[in-house]
């Protein structure tokens, strides 16, 4: 459009030249080139003026306005000071392993990665006017703890002329090696009766050691343990804890057989846990637990599931987890799924160290959680104490098992199992009692 406007002032301006030299009165002659020269010269000079007047009535001028940010630096004075040594495996948080600090954490929540011996850097995320920034942070990660004797198997019998292995009769674990060593001090001679004194001791690979006295009786035959236990009747039991905030209930696997629960319903029983099955070598289900799930339910029951369990490996218990929900075919709970792992009177044999069996419970939680149902740790006070860690404890709730009146176990528990002795009507024979906690929220 610009070139033909542009032709057309210039030939406009040409011809108007033209006419105008034709007319004009001139002081000499000039040939026809000269004066073709001259105005196709005159009307160029025109149509750029009048090109130039066009362009630049139609100009317009656009003012960009530049928005800046003020750049944060990280604080001049920052002060973040942390622990120099921290113990292996240990769950360690940020908010712990900082000593001192004059700013805000992104995560103090965050753990520690405490998983291998040495010296070790971290970059903590922290908060400065609204910017995030990391500053990196140096630490020396050391096994000082000795091994923790679990059985400690004082005086224990031996039957004459058969084998002979310390580790039938202690028990012992470590917090970060899965293979402490046991030495110990005397000999026993397995084919003739006498007392042994030994001095057994365990050393973890760190160097900690542990060592303790042990008597082994090498006898003709083992004495038989005498059960003088007294049995606890179900409606003394509710007498005794009955209050507005608790629920009774039991757990029962295949040693209870056929169940009446109608009648264990009406002696005052409110929710059941069930073994689902077990793990030694392979998965193997309770033979009564779809009897039990499908009855207590009809019954009324609020009911959840248990799976006592041998296995030392994470993938092994999350296949554990969906073998469990192939067995509840979509069917809700009103109770969680039960970790139980109760293998702790040999637990050297099973190769594995505390942090890794806690690393086990977390992996099946997880899966359990994956798969829609809520976790549970079941463990008696003992093991709650020493075994499992607090955040393992604090991962979902606790199935505490202390067999004692009145229980002075000071973590938190949703479900107390607090006998193995009980009767009730329904079940010929012993059962384990529980109280459920109502201000606990499981689900």
């Amino acid at each position: 459009m610009k070139i033909k406007i542009l032709f057309a002032n210039i030939f406009a301006a040409f011809f108007a030249a033209f006419l105008l030299t034709e007319s004009a009165d001139k002081p000499a002659e000039r040939s026809d080139t000269e004066i073709l020269l001259e105005a196709v010269t005159t009307a160029a000079s025109a149509a750029s003026a009048t090109t130039s007047r066009t362009t630049a009535a139609t100009t317009v001028v656009t003012t960009t306005t530049v928005t800046t940010t003020k750049k944060i630096d990280p604080p001049a004075n920052l002060v973040m000071n942390c622990m120099d040594s921290v113990e292996a495996g240990a769950n360690i948080t940020l908010e712990d392993f900082i000593t001192d600090r004059n700013v805000e954490l992104k995560d103090g929540s965050a753990l520690l990665d405490t998983s291998e011996l040495g010296d070790f850097e971290t970059e903590v995320p922290y908060i400065y006017e609204g910017t995030e920034f990391r500053q990196t942070l140096s630490y020396h990660v050391a096994d000082t703890t000795e091994p923790l004797i679990i059985n400690p198997g004082w005086n224990s019998s031996h039957k004459v002329e058969t084998d002979f292995d310390l580790n039938d009769y202690i028990g012992f674990a470590d917090n970060f090696d899965d293979h402490p060593v046991l030495t110990c001090e005397g000999e026993v001679d397995p084919d003739t009766v006498g007392a042994y004194p030994l001095v057994a001791t365990v050393t973890d690979s760190s160097g900690n050691s542990v060592s303790w006295d042990i008597t082994i009786n090498v006898v003709e035959e083992v004495p038989k343990s005498v059960d003088t236990i007294p049995r606890v009747d179900y409606s003394d039991f509710i007498s005794r804890y009955n209050s507005d905030d608790v629920q009774f209930g039991i757990d029962v696997s295949a040693w209870q057989a056929d169940v009446d629960y109608n009648a264990v319903r009406d002696a005052g029983c409110s929710f059941v846990i069930i073994r689902a099955g077990y793990y030694y070598s392979q998965i193997t289900p309770d033979s009564y637990f779809r009897q039990n799930l499908r009855n207590a339910k009809a019954a009324g029951l609020d009911a959840g599931i248990y799976f006592y369990t041998t296995d030392r490996t994470e993938d092994g218990v999350r296949e554990h987890v969906r073998w469990l929900t192939e067995q509840l075919e979509g069917q809700k709970l009103d109770l969680p799924i039960a970790f139980d792992w109760e293998e702790f009177a040999h637990f050297q044999k099973y190769g594995i160290s505390i942090r890794h069996l806690n690393d086990v419970y977390a992996a099946f939680a997880d899966e359990v959680i994956k798969q829609g149902y809520q976790p549970m740790l079941y463990s008696s006070k003992i093991f709650l104490e020493t075994i499992w860690s607090e955040r393992m404890k604090q991962t979902a709730p606790v199935w505490l098992a202390h067999y004692v009146n009145e229980t002075n176990y000071e973590g938190e528990y949703a479900i107390w199992q607090a006998s193995a002795y009980g009767r009730i009507p329904g079940i010929n024979g012993d059962v384990d009692m529980d109280i459920r906690y109502l201000n606990q929220k499981i689900e």
